[in-house]
C-alpha cells in the first residue's frame, strides 16, 4: 500500500481488505512499529505484521546468530550462523522482500534501564520480545504516559508457555466490537404496542442482544421507523421490542433492519498494576487455574533473571530449586495479559531421564529441552502427507522445518500437493513466496523455500489434486508409508475425501481453517476420535431458482445473478459449442440429420449461436446493447405485465410484498457510467470469445456513442410465457428441454442460411470459452459482473454494492489474514508432537478462535464412539472387518465368512449404491451362487473393495442392524494393498 497516496493494491491486500476493511488499513499505512528481539517469536511477529502492510519497522536486537536460532528462527540461515552476524543484520533484507510497500530499518542500540526512551516517540506502537520485566515496565509506562498513547505490546514464549500483555492506552476506542458484516432480515411482524414487538420473517433468528440497536428500512405502514435507529430488547431468537409503537401508524407489510454497529471505548492499565490484579483469559477451561499458576511461575522466571542475568540451565536441579522457591513466593502476593500452555506435550516425558534434555550443539537445542531427544529424532523420522500449498501450507512448511520433521538423514519424507499457480493476492498471506514466483506452481516453490530454511529435509512436491481421479497416484500404496497426513485446504468437501482415504487407512489426520480472523484446528486420531465427516454442518442454503431470474431481494442475489450470467454466456455456452463441433464436424452433415427428423441434444442452442456469431467489433457493441434492453427493461416490463403493481394472491395479500420488489425499468442512457460500463465490458468479453481484436479507441465513449446510434432496438411487445414463482422449483436444464416443431425448422432454416453463406468454416465452429478470473482487473471480468449487478439492484430499489464486496461475494473470497493463518500452524504442530508420542486421548486438544474479540478456546476431541450390533459385538468408524476369497469365491461362501469370523451373518450386501444382496428383492437369491468377482468387477489398480453390510435386528419389525465395512480382498496376493 503506498502510504503517501492511500491507495490500496487490492491485487496484494484484497483478502485481508475483506477482514480488517479500509480504514484499518489505511491507519496501518501510516503507523510505524517497533520491534525488539529477533528470536523466534520476534521474527514471527516481524513476518505477519509486514505482511500486513504498516507504513515502516524498525527490527533492533543486539545479539549474534547461533546455532539455536536455525531451530526458532526461519530468515536465520546457517551460513549467518558461521559468519557471526548479528541476527538483526541477517533476517533484515529477508523481512524487507515480504513487501515493498514497509519500510524496513534495523537497530542494534542498547535498550536497558539506562536508555533514553524519548525516541519512541515516533513510533504508533513498541512490541518487546526477549526482555526483562523491569524494562517492559519502563517502556510500558513510557508509552502508557505519552500523548497520545503509544500501544505497547510484551510477549514471552518459553517453551511450551507464552504469554501476552497490551497496553493501547486508557481511552481505546474499537469502532467494530465484532467484526461481523450485519445482516439485512425481513420483517413479518411489528405490534402497534408498548413496547412494540418485532417478528422475523419465516422465523429467521436474528442473532443480536439486548442494549444493541437496530436500523429500519422500506417498511410500509409503520413509515415513522424508516431511517431511524431504535435500542433494542430480546424477546427470542426471532423476536425483539424496540420501545413504544402505540403512536405509530398500524404496520402493513414489508421492510427490513441492519444492526447498527456502535463504537466501543476500552480502558487498558499498565503492566505494573496488571501484575499484582491480572485479568487473564481462560482458553482452556478444563484447567481454569493453569493461567493463574503460568502467571506466577514466569514472574518467577522474570525474578530469576533478574537475579542471575540469564535463564535457568537445562536439566540443573539447583537452578530448578530456585526457580519453584520464586514461584511460591510470588503465589503468595497474588487484565489485559493471555497465557498460553501446552503442557500436554511435556506431561507424559516427566520420567524420561534428564539427559534426554540435555544440549547437544545442533538447531534443535530448543526444541530437545521441551520434548527430549527420543522425540526429536521420531519428529525427523516422520513420513507425512500435507495436501495443499496455500497459507497454512507454507506456515506448516515453516514449522516442519524448524522442527525437523522428516529428515532425508532419518529416513523421513514430506509429501506435500497443490495443482495452483502463485498469484499475486497470495504474497499478502503465503510468505514462503515472492513477486518473481507468480504463475510459479505453489508446491515445487514452496519446496525449494523450506529447504532454504532446513537443507536436511526431504521434501517430495507435486502437481495433484488429491481426489477420486487420483487415486491411482496417492493410492493405499502410498498412505500405507504415511505416519499422518495434514490438510491445509479452503474447502469442505476437498477436507470430507482426505478424511475418508485417512479413515480407510487409518491414518492420523491433522486439519485446521480460517476465516478472517477466527480459525479452527481438528486432531483425528485412530480408534481414539471421531472422524471429520462425523458431524456435518448444515449445508449452505441455495438461493431459488425463481428468486434469482424474477425476485431478487438482497444484493447477494443481484450479484448471484450477475455472477451466473457471466458462467452462461461466456464459459458454459460457448464450451457447449465447442463440445458440439467437436462431437459432429460436419455442419452439413448435422443438417441431414435434423432434415430427417433426428433430434441431436444442444443443436438448437449451438445453431442459435452459429447464425448470431459477430464477426467485427460493432457487432459486439451491438450484442451489449441488446443484452442490457433484455436484462433492465424488458425483464421488468414483463414482470409487471404477468404481475401489475396491485397483483393480489389467493389469501388477498399483495403480490408484490416483503421480500418481493417491484422491478422498475431502466431506459438507456450512455451518460450513466454504468450503462456504459456494461456496454462495453460485455463488448470486450464477447470479443474475448470470439477472438474479435479491438483498439483502446473501440472502448472510448466517443466511439462506443457512434456505434449505438446505428443500432436499432425492436419494440417491445409482451410474452405469454409463465414466470416461475415456486420457490422449490429448480432450473431446467435447456440442453435437455423438449424442442418445438416450429424452434426445429427455425434451427433447420439458420444452418441452411449458414451453410449457403459460407459462413461454416473451421474458425467459425471454435470459440473461446473464459473462465472466471476475479483478480485480475484487466480482462473485464469483474467490470460486466459489477456492472450487471448494480443495474439489476437499481431496477429492484437493492442497495447497490461496491465492487470490492461484489468481487468477495461472485469469486467466493474466504477473507484471511497471515495472523490467524500462522496460529493454526502453531496449533498443528503442537498436536503433531502428540501424534508422534502416542499420547493418550485426553492430551489431544481442537481449538477454535476469533482473534478479534478476543477469544481462544481449546476443547477435548470428540471421543470415538463404539456402536453395538448385538450380542456384545461392537464397531466404531475406524473398524474395517476382512475377507479374503479367491476365484471361485461366491456370494454364499463371503456370507458364510463373515458369520464364521465375526460370529454374525449379514442379511444385506452393498457395493457403493449397487445392492449385491437383498433377500427380499426378486431374484437375489440367485445371487448367492455367483462368484463374487462375477457380482463385482475389480479395478486394475486395487485388488479388493469395501463392502457395506447389514445385519438382522433381534426383534421382528425393526430396522437392519448396521455394521462396519467389509473389506473382501479377491485373492490372498491381496492382503497388502
Amino acid at each position: 500500500m503506498a502510504a503517501d497516496s492511500m491507495e490500496i493494491d487490492d491485487s496484494l491486500y484484497s483478502r485481508q481488505r475483506y477482514v480488517l476493511g479500509d480504514s484499518a488499513m489505511h491507519q496501518m499505512a501510516r503507523s510505524s512499529v517497533f520491534l525488539s528481539g529477533m528470536g523466534g517469536l520476534g521474527i514471527e511477529i516481524a513476518k505477519n505484521i509486514v505482511l500486513a502492510g504498516v507504513k515502516a519497522v524498525t527490527l533492533h536486537d543486539t545479539k549474534q546468530c547461533e546455532t539455536w536460532d536455525l531451530g526458532c528462527n526461519f530468515f536465520i540461515h546457517k551460513e549467518d550462523v558461521l559468519s557471526q552476524k548479528r541476527r538483526v543484520e541477517a533476517v533484515c533484507p529477508r523481512v524487507a522482500e515480504l513487501n515493498p510497500y514497509v519500510h524496513v530499518d534495523v537497530s542494534s542500540s542498547a535498550l536497558d534501564d539506562n536508555t533514553d526512551l524519548s525516541f519512541f516517540g515516533k513510533y504508533q506502537c513498541v512490541i518487546l520480545t526477549e526482555a526483562r520485566l523491569s524494562l517492559q515496565k519502563r517502556v510500558n509506562h513510557f508509552c502508557h504516559s505519552h500523548q497520545p498513547p503509544i500501544k505497547f505490546i510484551g510477549c514471552d514464549a518459553y517453551g511450551i508457555c507464552v504469554r501476552v500483555f497490551c497496553d493501547f492506552g486508557e481511552e481505546f476506542e474499537v469502532s467494530d466490537p465484532t467484526g461481523e458484516e450485519p445482516k439485512e432480515i425481513f420483517i413479518q411482524s411489528i405490534t402497534q404496542d408498548n413496547p412494540g414487538v418485532v417478528t422475523c420473517m419465516d422465523n429467521q433468528p436474528h442473532g443480536l442482544q439486548t442494549g444493541q440497536s437496530v436500523v429500519f428500512r422500506e417498511v410500509n405502514g409503520m413509515v415513522e421507523l424508516n431511517g431511524t435507529a431504535r435500542p433494542i430488547s430480546v424477546f427470542s431468537p426471532h423476536s425483539f421490542a424496540i420501545g413504544d409503537t402505540s403512536q405509530l401508524q398500524p404496520y402493513a407489510h414489508g421492510g427490513f433492519f441492519v444492526l447498527v454497529k456502535t463504537p466501543k471505548t476500552y480502558r487498558f492499565e499498565t503492566l505494573e498494576r496488571q501484575l499484582c490484579d491480572p485479568q487473564l483469559l481462560t482458553p482452556d477451561f478444563s484447567k481454569p487455574e493453569a493461567p493463574l499458576q503460568i502467571h506466577a511461575a514466569m514472574l518467577a522466571l522474570d525474578t530469576f533473571q533478574e537475579q542471575h542475568s540469564r535463564l535457568p540451565n537445562t536439566g540443573c536441579s539447583q537452578d530448578a530449586e530456585v526457580l519453584l522457591k520464586l514461584t511460591e513466593e510470588v503465589n503468595a502476593t497474588l487484565r489485559n495479559k493471555f497465557y498460553l500452555d501446552a503442557i500436554e506435550v511435556v506431561r507424559p516425558l516427566q520420567s524420561v531421564a534428564a539427559e534426554e534434555f540435555s544440549p547437544r550443539g545442533d538447531r534443535y537445542d530448543g526444541l530437545r529441552a521441551c520434548i527430549g531427544e527420543s522425540m526429536c529424532q521420531e519428529l525427523h523420522k516422520l513420513r507425512v502427507f500435507m495436501v495443499g500449498c496455500g497459507a497454512i501450507g507454507c506456515e506448516m512448511l515453516k514449522n516442519f522445518a524448524l522442527l525437523g520433521v522428516g529428515l532425508a538423514s532419518s529416513s523421513g519424507e514430506v509429501f506435500i500437493t497443490d495443482p495452483d499457480l502463485i498469484e499475486k493476492s497470495n504474497l499478502n498471506r503465503q510468505f514462503l513466496f515472492r513477486p518473481h514466483h507468480i504463475q510459479k506452481p505453489k508446491s515445487t516453490t514452496a519446496a525449494e523455500a523450506t529447504l532454504e530454511i532446513n537443507p536436511d529435509l526431504q521434501v517430495d512436491a507435486r502437481l495433484n489434486k488429491v481426489c477420486p481421479a487420483t487415486e491411482s497416484i496417492f493410492n493405499d500404496s502410498f498412505y500405507s508409508r504415511l505416519n499422518l497426513v495434514v490438510t491445509a485446504l479452503d474447502n469442505v468437501e476437498a477436507r470430507r475425501y482426505v478424511d475418508s482415504r485417512c479413515l480407510s487407512n487409518q491414518r492420523p489426520l491433522l486439519d485446521s481453517g480460517t476465516m478472517g480472523t477466527k480459525g479452527h484446528t481438528e486432531i483425528i486420531v485412530p480408534n481414539l476420535t471421531e472422524s471429520y465427516n462425523s458431524h456435518r454442518d448444515p449445508p449452505e442454503e441455495e438461493i431459488p431458482f425463481c428468486t434469482l431470474k424474477s425476485f431478487p431481494s438482497v444484493i447477494e442475489h443481484t450479484i448471484q445473478w450477475a455472477r451466473d450470467k457471466f458462467e452462461n454466456l461466456f464459459a458454459h455456452k460457448p464450451s457447449m459449442y465447442n463440445s458440439f463441433w467437436q462431437t459432429h464436424p460436419s455442419a452439413e452433415v448435422v443438417l441431414q440429420r435434423m432434415q430427417l427428423g433426428e433430434s441431436l441434444e444442444g443443436s438448437f442452442q449451438v445453431i442459435k449461436l452459429l447464425s448470431k456469431r459477430p464477426n467485427k467489433w460493432e457487432q459486439c457493441i451491438t450484442i451489449g446493447r441488446l443484452k442490457f434492453e433484455k436484462y433492465f427493461k424488458r425483464k421488468a416490463l414483463q414482470l409487471l405485465h404477468c404481475f401489475p403493481l396491485d397483483t393480489r394472491l389467493k389469501d388477498g395479500s399483495l403480490f408484490w410484498q416483503s421480500p418481493k420488489r417491484p422491478p422498475a425499468p431502466i431506459d438507456f442512457d450512455l451518460n450513466d457510467c454504468l450503462h456504459f460500463s456494461f456496454i462495453v465490458s460485455t463488448a470486450r468479453l464477447f470479443a474475448g470469445i470470439y477472438n474479435i481484436p479491438y483498439s483502446e479507441k473501440d472502448v472510448t465513449e466517443e466511439e462506443v456513442t457512434r456505434l449505438l446510434s446505428d443500432v436499432k432496438i425492436p419494440e417491445y411487445r409482451p410474452s405469454e410465457k409463465c414466470i416461475e414463482t415456486n420457490e422449490s422449483a429448480k432450473k431446467p436444464d435447456s440442453m435437455k428441454l423438449p424442442l418445438s416443431s416450429e424452434e426445429e425448422r427455425e434451427a433447420i432454416t439458420q444452418l441452411e442460411q449458414a451453410i449457403a453463406t459460407d459462413n461454416v468454416t473451421a474458425e467459425r465452429l471454435q470459440v473461446s470459452p473464459l473462465q472466471f478470473e476475479k483478480d485480475d482487473d484487466a480482462n473485464g471480468h469483474m467490470d460486466f459482473v459489477t456492472a450487471a449487478s448494480s443495474l439489476r439492484a437499481r431496477m429492484y430499489a437493492i442497495e447497490p454494492a461496491d465492487r470490492l464486496k461484489t468481487k468477495r461475494i461472485a469469486g467466493k473470497i474466504i477473507p484471511a489474514i497471515a495472523t490467524a493463518t500462522a496460529a493454526v500452524a502453531g496449533l498443528v504442530a503442537l498436536e503433531l508432537v502428540k501424534v508422534v508420542g502416542g499420547y493418550e486421548f485426553e492430551s489431544f486438544k481442537n481449538c477454535f478462535f476469533n482473534l478479534a474479540i478476543p477469544v481462544v478456546v481449546l476443547t477435548e476431541p470428540a471421543q470415538v464412539k463404539q456402536s453395538l450390533i448385538r450380542d456384545n459385538i461392537y464397531f466404531s468408524i475406524w473398524d474395517c472387518w476382512t475377507i479374503f476369497g479367491h476365484e471361485d469365491f461366491t456370494l454364499s461362501d463371503f456370507i458364510n465368512a463373515v458369520r464364521e469370523k465375526y460370529g454374525i451373518e449379514p442379511t444385506m450386501v452393498v457395493h457403493g449404491v449397487k445392492m449385491l444382496y437383498v433377500p427380499v428383492m426378486p431374484g437375489h437369491s440367485k445371487r448367492l451362487k455367483l462368484t463374487m468377482q462375477k457380482l463385482i468387477k475389480p479395478s486394475v489398480d486395487r485388488r479388493y473393495v469395501d463392502l457395506t453390510v447389514s445385519f438382522a435386528p433381534e426383534a421382528d419389525g425393526d430396522d437392519d442392524l448396521p455394521g462396519p465395512p467389509v473389506r473382501y480382498f479377491f485373492s490372498r496376493k491381496g492382503e497388502t494393498p
